[in-house]
């Protein structure tokens, strides 16, 4: 680390930046009132300036501190306790999927062999490691990698290339996969006492000692963010709801990526103020919502805005999904008085590292205090162990609360494998039979 770059780093964040963004945002022109909307979140502008910050000043954080790419489900409060600035491929393959950037990107990772039904966020991320290719300018080259495998295993496969092609150290956290009916505290030990040891590395490679008061105020700085972001996520259960969860899925951003920051924090507060103002006025995201829908797995980035005015047109609103509870359902485990067995905890327990009984009990939870009356399961091609088991849950959601499902087939990043036209038939066909289910409701019994 050089004192030039740290200057240099400093005066971009407090100079620099703030001065650009607030031109930029003068600039920005707002849209038109678009009539299948309520009126757009205010917090968005926000958003774009605090992620548009963080991945400018990414470009200039190389030298000034250690740089470290995480994976999404990995306890970066670790990483900030010894001052990394931190980088998550996942949220950038997202941006990518985004801009319908996805399959360009992911071509360069192809040629090089990768195959096209390996995860395309890891394909994207590859790409980019090996071409330089990025919407958001530049990307800083990792100083260290820091995996957690709670969310899949290709993440570990992924994370050994980047160890390979950058020529630098990994740090694995390794989350056993939980069962239900078996103890779980011999699984969170053992991840605990990596984490212990993860410090010991981390004070090798960062050259400093472990700071355990500056880890205690990230990890509460987590905690209160992640429950944050849960008080978000509830104001869903209002009927109309303030946004959909295609809102939602563009919100968690800065959960995903500024975990253990003040500015998360900040954001979450004003994002949770304005939806509790606009349930308290009956504000809706979708004026005469009919329908309310429980999403599974990740969003389909590069179709987000087509899906939620196809939804609208319809009256269904997506008020719950599975993947935005990912960084909220664990947040009370965060305990500050056992921080390493909290952090155990809250990352080795995530739906996506347990068996389907849970998951499928989880579904059913989630439809019944957001009282759903149907579920869209997008089945992703490239994500295996999210996918896996989508047609069990919906004959379950079908069998059990009685509740109508349909499943889309397409995937987070790669649109080379979405068909639009197809897509529209199957959800029409879905929103009918709602409709239908509906009236029938309405109705009543006919021989009562």
């Amino acid at each position: 680390m050089s004192a030039f770059a740290r200057l240099r780093y400093r005066f971009v964040r407090d100079a620099l930046l703030p001065a650009a963004l607030a031109f930029k945002g003068g600039r920005r022109k707002s849209r038109p009132p678009d009539p299948l909307f309520g009126p757009p979140l205010k917090s968005t502008a926000d958003l774009r300036r605090i992620m548009a910050r963080h991945y400018a000043l990414a470009r200039h954080a190389k030298g000034a501190m250690p740089v470290a790419w995480v994976t999404s489900g990995a306890p970066v409060e670790l990483l900030r306790a010894f001052g990394f600035y931190t980088v998550y491929p996942e949220n950038h393959s997202a941006l990518c999927g985004a801009r319908k950037l996805g399959p360009e990107i992911s071509a360069e990772a192809e040629a090089r062999g990768y195959s096209q039904d390996l995860c395309s966020y890891a394909r994207v991320d590859l790409g980019h490691a090996f071409s330089g290719r990025t919407p958001v300018g530049s990307l800083p080259a990792p100083d260290l990698l820091f995996c957690t495998n709670n969310i899949c295993q290709t993440v570990l496969y992924w994370f050994k290339a980047l160890s390979r092609e950058h020529g630098i150290p990994l740090i694995l956290l390794d989350t056993p996969y939980l069962h239900g009916g078996r103890d779980e505290a011999p699984a969170f030990a053992y991840v605990e006492g990596q984490l212990r040891r993860a410090v010991t590395e981390l004070e090798r490679f960062a050259r400093k000692d472990f700071d355990e008061k500056r880890f205690l105020q990230v990890l509460e700085s987590s905690r209160r963010a992640s429950q944050l972001w849960g008080g978000v996520l509830e104001t869903l259960r209002r009927r109309p709801a303030p946004m959909t969860i295609f809102d939602a899925f563009v919100h968690l951003m800065p959960i995903v990526s500024l975990r253990g920051l003040p500015v998360c924090e900040r954001y979450y507060e004003g994002l949770l103020a304005e939806l509790q103002d606009r349930v308290e006025r009956g504000v809706a995201a979708v004026p005469g919502e009919r329908h309310r829908l429980l999403w599974d797995n990740i969003a389909i980035w590069f179709a987000l805005g087509p899906l939620a005015r196809l939804f609208a047109e319809h009256g269904a609103v997506p008020v719950v999904a599975t993947y935005t509870h990912a960084w909220a359902e664990t947040a009370h485990q965060m305990d500050l008085q056992d921080p390493f067995g909290a952090l155990a905890r809250t990352y080795g327990g995530i739906f996506l590292n347990r068996d389907l009984a849970h998951r499928r009990a989880f579904l059913e939870t989630l439809a019944r205090e957001y009282t759903v009356d149907g579920a869209v399961l997008h089945s992703a091609r490239s994500c295996k162990p999210y996918s896996i088991g989508q047609y069990d849950l919906k004959q379950s959601l079908m069998d059990i609360p009685g509740i109508p499902s349909v499943v889309l087939e397409a995937d987070m990043t790669d649109h080379r494998v979405w068909s639009e036209a197809q897509a529209r038939t199957r959800l029409e066909a879905f929103f009918e039979a709602l409709e239908g289910q509906t009236i029938r409701n309405s109705s009543g019994p006919v021989n009562a």
